[in-house]
């Protein structure tokens, strides 16, 4: 079965968020809305996931600045504060009560800034890979290997900054000389292009989602936010960076690591060119969603 989109628009300081709300015409247990939530990917990027819940209503939303939201506060960057304050009047506006959510990569870290600061508004976060790559023992290094996609992006464009973008996500295990000591990475070689198009506001390579991975969540606060919290990385990515980190931030809060099929992007249909395994990470986060030992 096959729920509609309804899309929806709503005004925050600076910002028009635009969010798309699939409503099912029963939910078990009176369940509230499963809020999904990327960064910077946009609402598309849940189209598949989103199918295997035709019991729930379902919310995905574009965060400020990307896809469908225009921003006019005159920045550029992916702060979780600021995304937290969008997702926070989100919730409002849906009127029902607090909500689940499943929060990919940057949109995991949105989601713990949100209970930290918003704690009412969730009743569980399944928090997906958040890459908050400073926390991990080798954090100098990765901080490294970030400098030198940008660097490649700032100087030759999207295909080589992408290029070593991908090589350096995909490395398994800490990032050691030998990661450093490897030729570049050929755009070609990952079906990019070589030549230059001009662009600089990709917002993986630009900088713009810097201080999505140099945040730091308040632990005390998540701790005591009465919120069930579940960190998550995906079977095949467990040992890259943004597995790694899910794997830091989970020890910070004292919570095993919730295993999930797939990779980063597990939860992926072929639309964005990285399909991971839908139907079967939708089968886990009902899982999890369902029992409180995840």
């Amino acid at each position: 079965m096959t729920v509609e989109a309804s899309t929806r628009s709503l005004e925050t300081p600076g910002a028009t968020i635009v969010y798309d709300v699939r409503s099912a015409q029963h939910t078990p247990d009176d369940r509230p809305p499963l809020l999904m939530i990327g960064q910077p990917m946009d609402a598309t990027g849940f189209t598949a996931l989103a199918s295997h819940f035709p019991d729930r209503t379902v919310v995905t939303y574009d965060p400020r600045g990307l896809g469908r939201s225009a921003r006019s506060d005159g920045r550029t960057d992916n702060d979780p504060q600021q995304h937290a304050g969008d997702l926070h009047r989100l919730v409002a506006a849906l009127s029902a009560g607090p909500v689940e959510v499943f929060g990919s990569s940057g949109g995991a870290v949105d989601g713990l800034a949100l209970v930290a600061t918003h704690p009412e508004d969730v009743r569980v976060l399944v928090a997906h890979e958040p890459p908050l790559t400073h926390l991990l023992p080798d954090a100098d290094a990765v901080r490294r290997a970030e400098q030198d996609v940008s660097c490649a992006y700032e100087e030759t464009g999207f295909g080589h900054g992408m290029a070593r973008f991908i090589a350096y996500t995909s490395w398994e295990g800490e990032l050691t000389q030998e990661f450093f000591d490897r030729p570049p990475p050929d755009p070609a070689g990952f079906g990019l292009p070589t030549q230059d198009e001009g662009s600089r506001d990709d917002p993986l390579l630009s900088g713009a989602s810097d201080s999505v991975t140099a945040w730091t969540p308040d632990f005390d606060a998540l701790a005591a936010s009465g919120v069930r919290l579940v960190v998550a990385a995906g079977a095949e990515s467990a040992r890259q960076v943004t597995g790694r980190s899910a794997v830091a931030v989970a020890k910070r809060l004292g919570l095993p690591l919730t295993m999930f099929p797939s990779h980063h992007g597990g939860f992926l249909g072929p639309e964005l060119g990285w399909p991971g395994q839908p139907e079967a990470f939708a089968a886990r986060l009902r899982e999890v969603l369902d029992s409180p030992e995840g």
